[in-house]
């Protein structure tokens, strides 16, 4: 966290606001799928990196009169930097003065309108890191077409996804697809046939397919975004795309302990402020801005796998 003498004042009450801040009728996943871990003390840290030599057997036999080996795992530390996300809100003091005589707090307002913004960029920078295959090892990844994505009625999705769910090597407890590739599962012939095979019809819920592949956690991106430039048409496409990935993820993971595909390894907490700013208007009014100091790793490649193109 910035000190106390930072040019850019932060307040108590509107960091509490963005700390807290959480939009019940947004479905995002991000800090589901690359779960926060505990808050590093310096913006540069230092973290562990585990791949298929973290696996070897230790020899834990200790002789009468000896000492017990040490812990060693074929690990590689490697160091990364915090980023800062965050946006400036400009607010008229007419805008101010019209709000305070309702009640409103538009300050408040505003860090919560900025917060779910910064939410969002962080839904698409994870949707982007999971979906790409530099982030998986060798023979994790695979791309399908034709009568092999899932919204062909011939394709065997549960075959494959439980073939690929023994070829990481920590056996998967996370699947995260899009709503695109959901809406297809949840009705394709070879899941609704094991999951109800006399009729062979209905449609499967998140818990019987999760039991069927026996994992924890299905995570289903439903989140949009235009990432169009600015002056171009908006176009809004899913922010997870149309591919699925199978993962370990450990959520006591540190940055030095525990093997998960993924962290995201936080500076400090969110913090929010305000400052006037007479170049506002005519009357002046309040620059609010909110945001974050964090970073998102991949730490075990060959803990996942990713299926590209599930659907057509």
């Amino acid at each position: 966290m910035p000190g106390k003498t930072a040019p850019f004042p932060v307040t108590p009450e509107l960091t509490a606001i963005a700390i807290a801040y959480r939009n019940p009728d947004l479905s995002l996943i991000a800090d589901d799928v690359m779960p926060r871990t505990r808050p590093v003390g310096t913006r540069e840290f230092r973290y562990t990196v585990y791949d298929l030599s973290s696996f070897k057997r230790p020899d834990t036999r200790v002789g009468r009169r000896g000492q017990p080996n040490q812990v060693s795992f074929g690990a590689t530390e490697e160091t990364a930097a915090v980023l800062d996300y965050g946006l400036d809100d400009p607010i008229p003091q007419t805008d101010l003065d019209q709000a305070s005589r309702m009640g409103r707090n538009l300050l408040g307002e505003s860090t919560e309108y900025i917060m779910n913004l910064i939410k969002l960029d962080r839904e698409a920078r994870v949707a982007e890191m999971v979906q790409d295959t530099a982030n998986y090892g060798t023979g994790c990844t695979s791309t399908l077409s034709g009568t092999n994505q899932w919204s062909d009625a011939a394709s065997t999705p549960l075959t494959a996804l439980l073939e690929a769910m023994e070829v990481p090597f920590m056996r998967p407890n996370t699947m995260v697809i899009s709503q695109a590739v959901w809406a297809k599962l949840r009705v394709h012939p070879q899941i609704v046939k094991s999951v109800y095979p006399l009729s062979g019809e209905g449609v499967v819920t998140r818990q019987q397919l999760a039991d069927l592949l026996e994992i924890q956690n299905i995570f289903i991106g439903s989140s949009r975004i235009d990432n169009t430039r600015k002056g171009q048409k908006p176009s809004l496409v899913q922010t997870w795309g149309k591919h699925c990935a199978l993962l370990y993820l450990d959520r006591t993971a540190t940055t030095s302990r525990g093997v998960t595909w993924g962290m995201t390894v936080p500076y400090g907490t969110a913090i929010a402020g305000s400052r006037p700013d007479p170049d506002i208007g005519l009357y002046g009014g309040q620059i609010v801005r909110a945001g974050e100091s964090l970073k998102e790793l991949v730490t075990a490649r060959d803990a996942g796998y990713l299926f590209r193109n599930c659907v057509a």
